[in-house]
């Protein structure tokens, strides 16, 4: 079992250490931890760009409201990114770095739309860092290499929900996050994944 869960575990949690690109990529989430650390990686000169994604869950008829640090992002947020946009902001990030992304229900729209977004803004990326939960990161890093297949993605993922690649399968939250996430990686997107290999 210990082996099952090993490669489960590398297969599922892509982690890189931050290096210098155009822009930090950010799917859309309810966790402030997510925004915190892409301005973070801003504020060191990490990238020029700051593209967060995401309107309202497909699973949803409105947005969720804030998962931590309610007392400090207090707005009546109406998308991700909206919220995201704002946690930029009340960490110093300037407006004109930001080329949010507000229509999207689902990761494979985040990918695509944010695509969309930079395309008509004119910018170029070649290069590009994933800022997403740790669970999420091989869905992302799949679908956002599909939207950008010109682009070269790393992922530098943040814990929420304490939810990490050493704990994950200790608790039943965990264990249906991550294996959620396995079943999702194989068949969410069958036809993209045709698509893709057989352009």
């Amino acid at each position: 079992m210990n082996k099952i869960i090993s490669d489960i575990s590398d297969y599922i949690f892509v982690a890189n250490e931050p290096e210098k690109v155009d822009a930090i990529l950010l799917p859309g989430g309810s966790h402030p931890e997510q925004p915190e650390y892409a301005a973070e990686l801003y504020h060191q000169g990490y990238a020029k760009w700051l593209i967060p994604s995401g309107g309202v869950s497909v699973k949803r008829d409105k947005w969720p409201g804030v998962r931590s640090k309610a007392e400090i992002y207090d707005g009546d947020y109406q998308s991700d990114c909206e919220f995201f946009t704002d946690v930029f902001v009340k960490n110093g990030v300037p407006t004109e770095a930001i080329i949010g992304e507000d229509k999207s229900g689902h990761t494979r729209d985040n990918a695509f739309l944010s695509r969309k977004v930079v395309d008509e803004s004119g910018i170029e990326i070649k290069t590009a860092l994933i800022v997403c939960k740790a669970f999420h990161a091989r869905r992302c890093l799949m679908l956002y290499q599909m939207a950008f297949p010109d682009v070269e993605i790393k992922v530098c993922p943040v814990h929420c929900l304490n939810i990490t690649k050493d704990n994950w399968h200790t608790t039943e939250q965990g264990i249906d996050r991550v294996l959620g996430e396995l079943a999702r990686c194989g068949n969410q997107f069958v036809d993209d994944v045709k698509s893709y290999l057989m352009r």
